[in-house]
């Protein structure tokens, strides 16, 4: 099979395979585990405890998600609705960046000078509309502090599948637990549009039951945008182009992940985004880069790995970048037969669904 096709990508996913709930406690979930061999396990996430060793690192992604949704208006009257996915550049993602970069959803096209204004803001807050941005994004001119206007304004970016479905059953589309249940028991540094989903199974407890039994913890931040979930668009993957997010790696975590790897242990990313920010450091000799940069990896079959270990991540999208990049860590074949499994034993999809545990083939060893 052509690998590079959209289509080696696609599979049938029953709409209540989806959850659009998060279940009673983080660690109530399910867990799928993968080895090596590509034999599968059904387990529970609290499971996940015995298969961890001493001397492993569980690497985290420390972001917190913004309540980056806004709901805007036209002076006609017009609703616009405006997700805030970062900087006009990269490095301009801050509280106080005048010019961001939006996702519009309007009914009619909104052009470069308009103005609009914030719902609710009673008139005092204006929206202009810069030059196109790429990738069919549009820039805004905000006035006043931006995560101030976000948190006065804003609400939290659940994915449109989950808002969708609460629509119809007439529910609010964001509740009172989103507000805990789609942070993670880490988030620390505010910047992200979406949830690192993987990490939304961890409470306090496990945490520390693993580190008791001598994993350690570390801890990088990829802020969580459009590069994680925009969609494929091509026919091929090698066409697709993936939007820069910043991560940061520190170097006191370069030398935990360093040290773990001396002592024989493995570099456990918890999601996509840790990997993503993990081979983004990482080199081939075994040493780590530390720092902050933007990074447009895209991970896809044929990738070798040097930074990561095993994988612990959600169920992801068909065709999705997410979905190749589990493919190219634990294998084509391994990675579809997986979903196959999880489908039709009724495992729950995507961010607030169940997880699966992949072990690496091959674990490097560097001193």
């Amino acid at each position: 099979m052509d690998l590079d096709t959209i289509d080696a990508w696609d599979f049938e996913l029953p709409v209540d395979r989806i959850a659009s709930e998060p279940p009673g406690r983080r660690r109530d979930s399910r867990l799928l585990h993968v080895q090596a061999d590509g034999r599968l396990h059904d387990r529970q996430f609290p499971d996940l405890l015995g298969l961890l060793q001493p001397n492993d690192v569980l690497v985290f992604n420390d972001t917190s998600v913004l309540p980056a949704r806004l709901d805007a208006e036209r002076q006609t009257g017009g609703r616009v609705e405006l997700l805030v996915v970062g900087g006009v550049k990269e490095s301009d993602w801050s509280p106080t960046a005048p010019v961001m970069t939006t996702m519009v959803r309007s009914n009619r096209r909104i052009r470069i000078g308009e103005s609009i204004r914030l719902k609710d803001a009673q008139g005092e807050v204006a929206l202009t509309r810069g030059p196109d941005a790429q990738d069919g994004l549009a820039t805004f001119h905000f006035e006043g502090e931006l995560f101030a206007l976000l948190y006065r304004f804003g609400r939290l970016p659940l994915p449109p599948y989950i808002e969708e479905q609460r629509k119809i059953r007439g529910q609010d589309v964001v509740q009172e637990q989103d507000k805990t249940r789609y942070q993670s028991v880490v988030a620390a540094v505010e910047g992200a549009v979406a949830a690192p989903t993987a990490s939304l199974h961890f409470d306090e407890g496990f945490i520390i039951a693993a580190q008791q039994k001598g994993v350690d913890i570390a801890k990088v931040t990829l802020h969580v945008g459009i590069g994680t979930f925009r969609p494929i668009r091509h026919d091929r993957l090698s066409e697709h182009a993936m939007h820069s997010e910043v991560c940061a790696l520190e170097e006191s975590t370069a030398a935990q992940l360093r040290n773990a790897r001396a002592r024989g242990g493995r570099i456990i990313a918890v999601g996509t985004t840790v990997v993503r920010t993990l081979e983004s450091f990482a080199q081939a000799d075994g040493s780590w880069r530390h720092g902050q940069h933007a990074t447009d990896i895209f991970i896809r079959p044929g990738y070798q790995f040097l930074g990561t270990d095993a994988l612990l991540t959600n169920f992801h999208l068909p065709k999705s970048t997410l979905l190749a990049l589990v493919a190219a860590f634990a294998g084509y074949d391994k990675t579809m037969a997986a979903y196959r499994h999880a489908i039709a034993s009724r495992y729950r999809f995507f961010s607030y669904g169940d997880a699966m545990f992949l072990e690496g083939a091959q674990r490097r060893a560097f001193q």
